[in-house]
């Protein structure tokens, strides 16, 4: 079953990088912007985590948790969060189960060869649960404004 825009999102638990299980369910009563990257450490990633981490407080302003989620191992996304001093949690999705429930676990290409990973993709939850707006394809300059912007409309 696959998450749609006006349909509230099942609930799940990972793994987070502090070793603690995360459910989205935990933060019901605030927006949740859940984002689905490829790997720690690597170039865009790093921006895009670095956005977040940079608008922090503004998301937090508007009643808003950031979730990121990638398939990299827990002892990864430590490093990852230590290097770039990221404030909000990095959750490990190994299995890519939750990715695939997001249709973001996809074929994917690079230099000729074939192999599976993540489709950089950011989702918002709204305060009940509901999926309120998807990304998809994400380029990340100029991503996470974007997603601000829609929260302050959201909100206002």
């Amino acid at each position: 079953m696959l998450v749609k825009v006006g349909e509230i999102v099942p609930d799940f638990e990972l793994e987070a990088a502090n070793g603690e299980k995360v459910k989205l369910s935990d933060y019901r009563g605030k927006n949740v912007v859940l984002y689905f990257y490829p790997k720690d450490m690597t170039p865009g990633c790093t921006t895009e985590a670095c956005d977040f981490r940079d608008r922090h407080a503004d998301f937090a302003s508007y009643n808003t948790v950031v979730l990121g989620i990638s398939p990299d191992p827990i002892k990864k996304h430590q490093k990852f969060m230590e290097k770039y001093e990221l404030p909000f949690p990095l959750l490990s999705d190994e299995n890519h189960e939750v990715a695939e429930h997001f249709d973001v676990w996809k074929l994917k290409k690079n230099f000729g060869k074939e192999y599976m990973g993540i489709e950089r993709s950011t989702f918002l939850i709204g305060k009940d649960g509901e999926l309120v707006k998807e990304w998809r394809k994400v380029k990340v300059a100029g991503h996470v404004e974007e997603v601000q912007r829609k929260i302050e409309n959201l909100e206002a």
